[in-house]
């Protein structure tokens, strides 16, 4: 056990402590500081870095004691002798530094490194060898403003519109199962080994986004991210059979083009999914079942596809996750780089040449870094102001990936992430699964961890079609694993459920348009759209059915988002009030707004806002328009389940 007689303190989101905050660029100073307190005197205290694998050793020296540091507030008087040691460093290249400290007393060594849930800040006096604090190098990147500052809106296609008023398009797919009614739910027909048979479709299509494009525009949408929308015979479009043509059920390259044109005039603009980990088996480039002519790489060796994949002729192939209908391609193999990026008729050429804004690329940790940075350099040579997003689910900036530390924040590969730990942590929060304690943390190691320019251009998601809808999940509805197929299907909240749910997606879809980064709506959410995950989570759009209570909430939301340049660009603090209310500020040159939210469904929770901001010289609430004074402020009243977004100038 560690001894009474000694004690160290250290926080790395306190800028005495740790300075600049959260991540760095390649070349920027870093000053490390911690204070030590102890009955006897400290010999030596040493900063132990680890950088791109190189452990160094620095001693660190002793400087001037500085009483006003928070640390001291609470030191035992028992602790006579107190010092403050410091050292500057200079990063190197781009990666992850790690840190913590050694202090020797005598025959005595002790560390201090990061605390129990390794999510930075107050660490934690260790005696053995710590969990070390994170530190993000980059290189500097500027992600576009257009996307940024933008609002996101995910469609699935065969589940948005059907523009044909009598069925479907004249492309029957063998095996397909045509639904006649639009608000069917969608289903699954497999065989014994749980492999789909039969694919239902809705008849979604293009052309039924185009005729959409007001509503969307209206909503408030600027940036439209599209499933696959490439030939394939699934409804989800991840097999992909052919990336050169638009699926034929959705339209053509003519369609998609006037659906670019058509979204432009509207000031919206478009990114894909790539997929690039992974082909179909019914594919041009496998053809596994001898649906297209020639012979492709599961017929021939001598196929120009054949190096793509990972197989041997009779013999089988490695697929995706083992699914059969997914066969892996080796993306570092020349033909297949040359033709996804490296030529002039390439796939990302051509549909970026089309017009489109970026690429969102699916399952980016199974690409490996070279690929990526490879197709960002031919994506930006094509169109600089591009985008490139990849999935991710964890902390991005150290996640590991088939024991590879990955590069997407080095400043060579991805502008952002779709930022589903930021749904994890306030979902659970709203579930009352976690405090506000918590989530404060687990901000805050994100804020850290990330370089400015990815925080803000984050994806910042509360549902998608890999999700359970997020009002399902709101309403308290039992975990799917305990129910049947056949219940999962037909579960729908009670009203009571609904209710409280509702309220628990306002303050969520508030936080979402406020906080840094580009909300991302999943289609339907913004409807009161239910489900359990898929397949029920991607049903259709209710057109005609919308909830109207939360479609209007959602407009508002957006417009604020739209209307409040610091909700896009402003600098960030994320603070709390236990367990129940937590908040923060975007600040600006002359506004700040500050989000409060209550998560309680029953109580009124009462703080002070005195302790958490600046003076202010003037505030409103911008959800219910009271005009508050500075007094009030010091007792302010947040309802049940309720947010308050207040816009200060100081």
């Amino acid at each position: 056990m560690v001894m009474k007689v000694f004690n160290a303190y250290h926080n790395s989101h306190d800028l005495f402590y740790r300075e600049p905050f959260g991540a760095v660029t390649c070349g920027q100073r870093i000053t490390f500081r911690l204070r030590t307190f102890s009955t006897i005197l400290i010999d030596a205290c040493i900063l132990r870095l680890w950088e791109m694998d190189r452990e160094k050793t620095i001693s660190m020296h002793r400087t001037t004691e500085n009483s006003q540091s928070s640390a001291l507030d609470s030191v035992p008087k028992t602790f006579e002798e107190k010092s403050l040691f410091e050292i500057d460093y200079v990063t190197n290249s781009p990666g992850l530094t790690w840190y913590y400290f050694v202090i020797q007393i005598g025959s005595q060594t002790y560390y201090y490194g990061n605390n129990l849930k390794r999510l930075g800040g107050e660490g934690k006096l260790w005696d053995q060898e710590p969990a070390s604090y994170q530190i993000t190098v980059h290189k500097q990147i500027e992600v576009p403003k257009w996307y940024k500052q933008g609002a996101m809106y995910q469609i699935y296609v065969d589940r948005f519109y059907n523009d044909h008023k009598d069925g479907f398009t004249l492309y029957p797919r063998k095996n397909a199962l045509l639904h006649a009614n639009w608000f069917d739910l969608p289903i699954y027909i497999k065989d014994d080994k749980g492999r789909v048979t039969d694919w239902d479709f809705f008849g979604g299509t293009l052309q039924g986004v185009i005729e959409k494009l007001p509503y969307l525009q209206e909503l408030g949408i600027t940036i439209l991210y599209f499933n696959p929308i490439f030939d394939a015979p699934s409804n989800h479009k991840y097999d992909t059979a052919d990336y050169r043509k638009i699926d034929p059920m959705y339209g053509n390259d003519d369609v998609f083009k006037r659906l670019i044109d058509a979204a432009k005039l509207s000031g919206i603009s478009i990114i894909l999914d790539g997929v690039f980990g992974h082909t179909g088996s019914d594919s041009i480039y496998f053809n596994k079942y001898g649906n297209y002519p020639g012979a492709a790489a599961c017929q021939s060796a001598d196929s120009p596809y054949f190096s793509w994949y990972q197989c041997k002729l009779n013999q089988g192939y490695q697929s995706w996750w083992g699914i059969d209908s997914l066969p892996e391609v080796n993306e570092m193999n020349a033909s297949y780089r040359q033709f996804i990026y490296g030529s002039e008729d390439s796939v990302i050429n051509k549909w970026l040449r089309m017009g489109i804004a970026g690429w969102r690329l699916d399952v980016a940790d199974e690409l490996p870094d070279e690929f990526i940075q490879e197709l960002r350099h031919a994506m930006k040579n094509i169109r600089p102001d591009a985008v490139l997003i990849g999935e991710v689910w964890e902390d991005a900036s150290n996640k590991v990936s088939y024991g590879v530390q990955r590069e997407y924040f080095s400043g060579n590969e991805l502008d952002a992430t779709m930022n589903y730990p930021f749904r994890t942590s306030f979902l659970s929060f709203l579930l009352e699964q976690s405090d506000s304690n918590s989530l404060h943390q687990e901000i805050m190691s994100l804020y850290e961890n990330y370089p400015r320019e990815n925080f803000y251009a984050a994806m910042n998601l509360i549902g998608s079609h890999d999700t359970a809808r997020v009002l399902t999940l709101l309403g308290d509805a039992p975990p799917e694993h305990n129910l049947t197929t056949t219940e999962q299907r037909a579960y729908r909240l009670t009203p009571l459920a609904r209710k409280l749910a509702v309220q628990r997606l306002k303050l969520f879809s508030l936080v979402q348009m406020t906080f840094p980064g580009v909300p991302c709506i999943y289609y339907g959410d913004e409807v009161g759209a239910e489900g359990f995950a898929d397949p029920y989570n991607r049903g259709t759009y209710p057109w005609g059915k919308e909830d109207r209570e939360i479609l209007n909430w959602y407009r508002r939301m957006l417009r604020l988002h739209a209307e409040f340049e610091v909700l896009q660009t402003g600098d960030f603090r994320s603070f709390y009030f236990e367990p129940d209310v937590y908040g923060f500020t975007r600040v600006g040159d002359k506004e700040e707004i500050i989000i409060l939210i209550n998560r309680h469904s029953e109580e009124t929770r009462t703080v002070n806002l005195g302790t958490k901001l600046q003076p202010l010289t003037f505030v409103t609430d911008l959800i219910s328009g009271e005009i508050l004074s500075p007094e009030m402020l010091s007792a302010l009243q947040i309802a049940a389940l309720t947010g308050r977004a207040l816009l200060g100038k100081s």
